[in-house]
């Protein structure tokens, strides 16, 4: 247990030795951490992918303002806070295709999309599918990887 537990300490000091030496923006959200204002940020849209987040309720969570957030996230990040949330909602929707029997309707509305349809715009421009074809392609491959493991 005591080695479980160092090597838990070794892998946060690797990654944060990792994002020190990254250039400005290198380090993504890992880098986004260590400031207080944008991980306040992130933790609020992590913590409720489903809300309609603008870019005041976001500053208002992470108690700044929209000027400056804004530009601490893109300096820091790589990219604006509404850009970093969209790429967050489609891995989770991702996420919940391949990991659920959710229906496409309940998955769109717990990242944020009232409407199946804009839903269905998102995930094809971020994945370059629909979700339904995702979701078969991704059922499709783990039958198959499971059928070859009882080989």
């Amino acid at each position: 247990m005591i080695v479980a537990r160092l090597l838990d300490v070794l892998l946060v000091q690797v990654v944060r030795v990792w994002a020190d030496d990254q250039p400005t923006g290198g380090a993504g959200w890992i880098g986004a951490l260590g400031d207080p204002v944008l991980s306040r940020a992130l933790s609020a849209m992590h913590g409720d992918l489903s809300r309609a987040w603008d870019a005041a309720a976001l500053a208002r969570a992470a108690a700044t303002s929209r000027a400056t957030l804004g530009r601490r996230f893109v300096a820091v990040v790589g990219e604006p806070p509404l850009a970093y949330l969209h790429g967050a909602r489609m891995y989770e929707a991702a996420r919940r295709l391949h990991g659920s029997d959710a229906g496409l309707a309940a998955i769109a509305a717990a990242v944020g999309y009232h409407s199946e349809f804009a839903f269905n715009r998102a995930f094809r421009r971020r994945f370059g599918v629909p979700p339904g074809e995702f979701r078969r392609r991704r059922v499709s491959s783990r039958n198959r990887d499971d059928a070859m493991k009882s080989q």
